[in-house]
């Protein structure tokens, strides 16, 4: 097995991913304080913004599972959760990139909800991001065993020990979250090392973070569209399972696709120009299923909007045929501008892009 290192520091500088869950969590904090006008937010005003609580799988409010994770009890909740992400956070991310980091860290979040969930008979509300955090360490963890990251034993014995601690100080701590959330990621770890290695098998190029994201984007966003409105039960029964299979197969011819494109000359900016286009098909067939919605939608917002914001809403909603072209042409558009870089370099290839792809995907085993 070929071990990949990183950096042997204790702190290893956040990438985009831990900033912009750091900032979710933030803004999230601050609109709560701004609905209470107390730094410890009130339970009522937790519970109606996504706190988990006994019922809420039963009820089938899955949402819960992802929403609890951005609620904070108070301030030194979040400085803790926020501290230790940032801590954590940014060896992760540079080790398995962008989607592995946050695919990672949804799984630990569901993974100690639902834990949470059947550890406590009696009545509870769960709030914090310390599950995914804890998820965050455990995938490091599991990254350390594996020979894949190049961090002493010492960091963990300090870390673990300094989650510990943390919660045994603190009241109300929810320690089967935490642990779920930590096995949840040392497992999801394991799990996508072992994806990593199946897909060298059948994959010729390693994909570009860009291209991953990218890819996971258009076929979660598509599959939403297409079942979003259907019944779970739907799915397993037998009528429903084979439009599923359709699905995951069309889904796989398409990861192909893309694979097949970037070995070629050029690929790389015919990637990116199939990118922009799928992502404004996703916004312009997305936006004309939910075009019924949009007058109530238009009707519901909170007054005391800005004036200029006013205007274009109810520009949208007079028209919203218009309004759903025009945000599927500004799609496309901001995909081009985001991926400038990559559409230059694949537009400038004369063959090379392609073979350091598919000389990365021979020399990486694994995650």
């Amino acid at each position: 097995m070929s071990n990949y290192r990183s950096g042997a520091g204790f702190f290893e500088i956040p990438h985009a991913a831990v900033y912009l869950l750091i900032t979710g969590n933030i803004a999230v904090y601050l609109l709560c304080l701004s609905q209470s006008g107390t730094a410890a937010i009130p339970p009522e005003l937790l519970f109606r913004n996504g706190a988990m609580y006994p019922l809420a799988i039963e009820r089938q409010q899955y949402w819960r599972l992802i929403a609890y994770g951005f609620l904070q009890a108070n301030l030194f909740h979040l400085a803790t959760n926020m501290l230790c992400l940032a801590l954590w956070g940014g060896h992760l991310e540079k080790r398995v990139g962008s989607l592995y980091f946050s695919i990672i860290y949804v799984l630990a979040l569901m993974a100690g909800a639902v834990v949470s969930h059947f550890a406590h008979s009696q009545s509870y509300l769960t709030v914090g991001a310390s599950a995914a955090v804890s998820g965050v360490l455990g995938a490091l963890l599991g990254l350390w065993i594996l020979g894949k990251v190049d961090l002493p034993a010492n960091f963990f014995v300090v870390n673990i020990g300094l989650n510990i601690a943390l919660a045994a100080s603190a009241q109300n701590v929810n320690s089967a979250a935490h642990l779920g959330g930590f096995a949840a990621g040392l497992i999801s770890c394991a799990v996508l090392d072992l994806v990593a290695k199946a897909s060298s098998v059948v994959l010729r190029c390693k994909f570009p973070e860009f291209v991953k994201v990218n890819v996971v984007v258009i076929l979660c966003a598509s599959g939403i569209l297409l079942w979003g409105n259907r019944p779970a039960a739907l799915a397993l029964s037998r009528e429903g399972a084979l439009p599923v299979l359709a699905y995951v197969a069309a889904s796989l011819l398409f990861v192909k696709l893309v694979d097949f494109t970037l070995s070629l000359k050029k690929g790389l900016a015919i990637v990116v120009v199939m990118f922009s286009v799928a992502n404004a098909a996703l916004v312009l067939f997305g936006g004309r299923m939910l075009v019924s919605q949009l007058p109530s939608g238009c009707t519901s917002l909170l007054p005391g909007r800005m004036a200029p914001i006013e205007h274009l809403l109810d520009a949208a909603c007079s028209n919203p045929g218009l309004a759903i072209d025009v945000a599927a042409a500004c799609a496309c558009v901001l995909t081009l501008l985001l991926y400038s870089q990559e559409l230059y370099r694949g537009i400038k290839d004369v063959g090379f892009v392609g073979a350091s792809l598919r000389a990365e995907r021979k020399r990486r085993w694994g995650i």
